[in-house]
Formats: structure tokens, sequence, C-alpha cells
């Protein structure tokens, strides 16, 4: 069967009409800039330990994937383990130096990844993706990382199975 070049004209005009307009770039910008205040003050929450301010941030199904490999918190078991901290006014303090935020074309869903300064961790990794929720951006999971360069895997790996030399000691 032979599609002449009117039939093929057609359909994609057909096509290009039915298609969603694309979102203009200011409005990409202005969402990564409303997103990366998000996140900023999510992590200004904790460092001034303002526990309603921080759970303010995630959305109702929200997760928080910590360091250790048991730790996947939905938010309400987040903030159990969390408030003894904010209590007493001590909580943690992360501070994004390098960030990207990246918007999917239907800008409702956006994700970033971030390397962190912290006076505890030492370099860690953020990442995350936010939901958007009425007008307001919310993070659906929030993944903290740890991160170890390449030439210390192995030590990292064998001290994390528990065969540091350590053991019977």
């Amino acid at each position: 069967m032979r599609i002449s070049l009117v039939s093929a004209s057609i359909f994609a005009v057909a096509l290009v009409a039915c298609a969603p307009p694309l979102p203009p770039a200011a409005p990409v910008a202005e969402e990564r800039a409303a997103i990366a205040a998000v996140i900023d003050d999510f992590h200004d929450a904790a460092a001034k330990a303002d526990e309603p301010r921080y759970f303010g941030h995630f959305a109702a199904d929200g997760v928080f994937l910590g360091t250790d490999a048991t730790e996947r918190w939905d938010v309400a078991a987040f903030r159990v383990w969390a408030h003894p901290h904010f209590a007493k006014k001590k909580a943690w303090s992360f501070r994004s130096i390098r960030r990207v935020v990246t918007v999917d074309g239907g800008g409702a869903v956006a994700w970033f990844d971030e390397d962190l300064a912290t006076p505890n961790l030492g370099p860690a990794r953020g990442s995350g993706v936010l939901v958007k929720r009425g007008a307001e951006w919310k993070l659906s999971q929030y993944n903290l990382a740890i991160t170890v360069p390449n030439e210390r895997f192995e030590a990292v790996k064998k001290a994390a199975a528990g065969d540091d030399g350590q053991q019977g000691k």
C-alpha cells in the first residue's frame, strides 16, 4: 500500500495540531528556581530544627531514604525517628554546593541531584523527586547518600561487610 504525499502531509499536520504545546523556556527556568528555593528551605528548616517547616516540604506520601540500607521511611515514620533531634533543637545541617534540577515536559514532576557539604557526614549527595501539588512543589522522595571515592571503595566495602580485620579482637 502506498501513501500519497498529500495523505502523509495531512497526517503530519493533524498529528502536530493534536500534540500538546511545549512549555516555554522561561516558565521552566522559573520552576527550577522555585524548586531550588523549596530544597534550600528544606535544608534550612533542618539546620534551624524547625520540624513543622521541614516536614511540610514532603508530599503526604513522601519517602526519605537514609544512608543506611534499612532506612526507607514514609513521612510519618521518618518524623517519629527525627522528632527527638528536632526537639533538642539539634537536627542536621546540609548545604548544597552543586545542584541540577530537571522538570518534566508537563511541568508537574521534577527531579534533582545535589552535592552536599555537611559537618557530620562529610561530602554527601542528595537526590530526589518533587511533585507539584496545586501551586506548591512537594518532596515525593529524598535520597541521602554518602559518597565514596573510587580508590577507597574496596576498604569501605570490607568495612560495611564487617570484614575490617577487627572481628574477634
